[in-house]
């Protein structure tokens, strides 16, 4: 610790440092010291490439690299990378560590409190989805092929799934927010009463403009993993 404060990592499938996310983390999780890795931190282009997903592909992921630039990953051959990114801010000394993805990631051995996004964003949005009596969730996942898993996520979270992809790592950042506020505004179209911008990389700003765009609640995937893991590491 420094000063008292518990020291947290933050891990994610790309590289590290996450400036377009942590920085909007930091007010929700509290006073914590924060110990940043990626799990793509020490490859090189031609490594991350080889990294991309193929037909074979089961679980497809985005993130965003430190340059600025998104990537999408196959997440089995990425899964060895991120096991060694939790190691890594383990040895660094925290005293728990979050996983901002909100990807189905398993099997990651750890002996410090892991915190993973994904059941977070899904438990705390179907929570607030049934309190509201929603009968049709709107989705929102970065990529295309990305549709089936995330209907598959939320299938019961609400009576009705709808999804559309949009990615958060569009460049300009102002084109990627355009496309998140028109898959929002396509998702109420089709009849959806609450809309979930499904991964980490999505921001307020984006959130902002999706409930502008859609004139429906919009729930953030970061601000609820950031809220809720608070909790747990206070």
């Amino acid at each position: 610790m420094t000063g008292g404060l518990p020291r947290l990592g933050v891990v994610t499938i790309g590289q590290s440092p996450r400036v377009d996310l942590v920085p909007e983390l930091l007010p929700r999780l509290g006073r914590v010291e924060v110990v940043e890795r990626g799990a793509l931190d020490d490859l090189g282009r031609a490594e991350i490439a080889a990294l991309a997903p193929g037909e074979t592909t089961v679980e497809r992921l985005a993130t965003r690299l430190a340059d600025g630039r998104g990537v999408a990953l196959d997440g089995a051959l990425v899964a060895p990378h991120l096991r060694a990114a939790v190691r890594w801010v383990e040895e660094a000394g925290v005293t728990a560590t979050l996983l901002v993805c909100t990807g189905h990631l398993v099997d990651i051995p750890h002996r410090r409190p892991l915190i993973t996004a994904q059941p977070l964003v899904v438990h705390g949005v179907r929570g607030l989805v049934s309190a509201a009596g929603a009968a049709t969730l709107g989705v929102v996942c970065p990529l295309p092929d990305q549709r089936d898993t995330a209907a598959g996520t939320w299938r019961d979270a609400a009576d009705r799934v709808l999804v559309e992809a949009a990615t958060p790592y569009a460049e300009p950042a102002a084109l990627a927010e355009q496309g998140v506020a028109r898959a929002a505004a396509d998702l109420a179209d089709r009849g959806a009463d609450w809309i979930v911008l499904d991964c980490m990389g999505y921001s307020e700003r984006m959130r902002r403009l999706a409930a502008n765009a859609s004139g429906r609640p919009v729930a953030l995937a970061r601000s609820v993993v950031a809220r809720l893991a608070a909790e747990v590491i206070a």
